[in-house]
């Protein structure tokens, strides 16, 4: 089988996207996600909002740019101060592990997307079919959200752990800023053999905000590739 153009992988992004959207139910609550891939469900779901096939639907963004997307599709929009909970959220990932352990954080939303995880009843994600990994860290490095203060602390600590760590930077050769002002640092860990351990040893520093690993949280994984769309669902037991 050839390998994926860029066009076809935007075409799938975009397959899963729909795809998740279409399970979005009149009534309910719906977080918004972040991404290349969560915004073709933003924009499919403002296109059946639009067309009256869902009603009464209002909407938790992940950030500034899916609250703008939503905006400009129509989709009403609330806040975690507003609701009790959310029903639905669909989001996209980095990396996902057979266990649909995440990656998350390429694109600066990892608090907020984070915090809309765990507030959800039920999170899909939807990847290409690039995103699937044998184990976390194989594919893709670890974004940790650190505040400005501690970036040298930090980068030794997490030197300390065997990670290459690197300060994201922004097109203007600036350090990334995220909504809620802090930076990121990128750590390749390579393939990790204990989420858990990582997990809890990251939680143990005052200046590190969030990391990007999403352990289970995920109710439903939707993998589209050349073959169509895949579901998956979370191993039991």
């Amino acid at each position: 089988m050839a390998d994926e153009t860029g066009a076809d992988r935007e075409q799938n992004k975009r397959v899963a996207g729909e795809a998740a959207a279409a399970w979005v139910e009149s009534g309910t609550t719906v977080g918004l996600g972040t991404g290349s891939t969560a915004i073709w469900a933003i924009r499919k779901l403002g296109a059946l909002i639009k067309s009256g096939d869902v009603r009464d639907v209002v909407a938790v963004p992940t950030s500034r740019a899916s609250a703008d997307a939503a905006r400009e599709l129509g989709i009403p929009l609330t806040t975690l101060a507003e609701v009790a909970h959310i029903d639905l959220t669909i989001d996209g990932a980095d990396e996902v592990d057979p266990d649909l352990n995440l990656v998350k954080g390429g694109g600066g939303a990892l608090l907020h997307e984070k915090i809309v995880a765990q507030a959800t009843r039920r999170e899909v994600i939807v990847v290409d079919s690039a995103k699937p990994s044998p184990r976390l860290g194989t594919r893709h490095v670890l974004p940790i959200e650190i505040v400005p203060f501690a970036a040298a602390a930090e980068t030794d600590f997490l030197s300390s752990l065997g990670a290459q760590v690197v300060l994201r930077v922004g097109a203007d050769g600036r350090p990334f800023v995220t909504d809620e002002a802090n930076h990121i640092l990128d750590c390749d860990f390579g393939p990790i053999p204990d989420l858990g351990e990582l997990d809890a040893r990251l939680h143990t520093r005052a200046g590190i905000v969030e990391h990007g690993l999403f352990l289970g949280l995920t109710a439903d994984l939707l993998v589209a590739g050349p073959n169509g769309v895949e579901h998956r669902t979370r191993p039991t037991g």
